[in-house]
């Protein structure tokens, strides 16, 4: 049986007028799926060159030239929905590591206009250690910014050849901070000022949120694609109905961008933060803090972990009695949000893996989760212990599991330092991590009690388990509930 390629299923060869760093599942159900849809139901007609932001290989992207099925699962106005279709809209894949050449050649193009991008909130990160001269650079902001003077190059300034560019990755002003770390690298490179003034003037760099569980491979769905249409798809995506886009931006890109034409659930707007902070908050922090904890239960996909009598009761008072109070909106929104993000949770046909979520999950933490931290005690002159707990999870996740954790380089090394050192106790070990300034963006132990309380919660995971130690934490709300009542 024959793979899935233009051999068996021939396409519309549009041309390449995007460039997407990020080839992950989430940016082929989602930003892919938002191309296709633009190319059947408008005149957009362009295609995504794809680049991995790491090391990752696009072989298979390449043997399938860029064609997968996405398979669309859950319920829309209460009907169940189960749409299959094969996503056309990525023309190639290319590995900066393996043909760094090809990658700005793809900047001389004169048709190339967007960048979509997802590479985490760890690959949206300014290091300065990176060079021009690399092939590739380490970060993404400095493979952005070599992309870019190869263009500006190209075309000699050309301020009708600057990029419309939209980063997907979760994290507060986006687009602004990839428009400043782009500005430094090259101040950092000491690249000309008109280059400088090109990336201000001519480039538009937006602010966006994006919302959808993408779980990705499914090998069920997989063989029953096989089965039912004879070809087989080593990339094929698994995704919910659900779907929203929001972006910060200039009207002119809302009509460069016809999401809206095309029925998709995309809102240009002025003030992206109330969605934002919402969003990010409530269905990505639930997401990041019951990773480690039900994982170390046993449980390896979100719907088992929200339907499990301990870890789903645990994750949804964490975020009615510690998350939402941090959030702008009236707690009747954000009660109906939680709720509806419950839902999506329990979705049957979505069988999220917690290992795929658990990729870079310090950064993820540090994002998601630990600003509703920090407002709690701001608030409350107390420690949220629901959302300690989480840190406590996550710190014992990176020693007890280690082999399976994708993070950077640098955060598992200096995990493994930690845990590494001869008898070191619980107290000791909570007070280096959270010292750390470069993982959190501060130093966390100079919140009253913390260090001593993950240190606790530490040593109570270690010898009794981690379902004993989240029964305990649902124990102690009952306590209080009864305290108060």
């Amino acid at each position: 049986m024959k793979r899935l390629s233009k051999s068996i299923y021939p396409v519309s060869e549009y041309p390449e007028t995007i460039l997407q760093i990020g080839e992950g599942n989430f940016m082929r159900g989602f930003m892919n799926w938002h191309i296709q849809k633009l190319n059947d139901c408008t005149d957009f007609k362009g295609r995504a060159v794809v680049v991995p932001p790491r090391k990752g290989s696009v072989a298979a992207l390449n043997e399938q030239d860029g064609l997968y099925t996405l398979c669309i699962q859950g319920y829309h106005d209460g009907q169940e929905m189960n749409e299959r279709m094969i996503i056309q809209s990525i023309s190639r894949g290319i590995s900066t590591y393996m043909d760094y050449d090809v990658f700005l050649q793809v900047a001389e193009n004169p048709d190339l206009r967007f960048v979509f991008s997802n590479t985490t909130e760890a690959g949206l990160m300014f290091r300065k250690e990176d060079r021009l001269e690399d092939r590739p650079q380490a970060s993404f902001p400095g493979k952005l910014t070599a992309f870019l003077y190869h263009r500006f190059k190209s075309f000699a300034g050309d301020e009708q050849k600057g990029m419309i560019i939209l980063p997907c990755e979760l994290v507060e002003h986006n687009g602004d901070r990839l428009k400043e770390y782009v500005v430094d690298m090259a101040i950092e490179w000491e690249l000309p000022l008109a280059f400088i003034t090109w990336i201000k003037e001519a480039n538009t760099f937006c602010n966006t949120l994006v919302d959808r569980i993408v779980p990705g491979f499914s090998k069920e769905v997989a063989e029953m694609v096989q089965k039912e249409e004879g070809y087989i798809d080593e990339l094929l995506v698994t995704a919910e109905y659900y779907h929203l886009f929001v972006i910060e931006a200039p009207v002119f890109v809302q009509k460069e961008l016809p999401f809206q034409k095309a029925g998709l659930n995309v809102l240009f707007v002025e003030d992206i933060a109330p969605y934002r902070i919402s969003k990010v908050r409530i269905l990505n922090g639930a997401h990041t803090a019951m990773v480690p904890i039900a994982y170390s239960c046993g449980i390896e996909t979100v719907n088992e972990a929200v339907g499990d009598e301990d870890v789903g009761p645990f994750i949804r008072r964490m975020l009615e009695e510690e998350v939402l109070p941090g959030l702008e909106l009236s707690r009747d929104e954000l009660l109906l949000y939680t709720q509806s993000v419950w839902d999506r949770f329990c979705n049957p046909f979505v069988q999220h893996q917690l290992l795929d979520i658990a990729l870079n999950g310090v950064s993820k933490f540090r994002t998601r989760i630990l600003p509703s931290l920090l407002d709690y005690v701001e608030q409350k002159k107390q420690l949220p212990m629901k959302l300690v707990f989480s840190l406590s999870s996550l710190i014992y996740f990176y020693r007890a599991h280690a082999e399976k954790i994708k993070d950077d380089e640098t955060v598992l090394a200096f995990m493994k330092d930690v845990f590494e050192e001869v008898n070191k106790s619980n107290e000791a070990i909570a007070a280096k991590v959270l010292s750390c300034e470069s993982l959190w963006g501060r130093n966390l132990t100079d919140i009253h009690d913390l260090v001593h309380a993950v240190a606790d919660q530490l040593t109570f995971i270690q010898e009794e388990g981690m379902r004993a130690a989240v029964q305990r934490m649902l124990q102690h709300q009952y306590e209080s509930q009864g305290e108060k009542a």
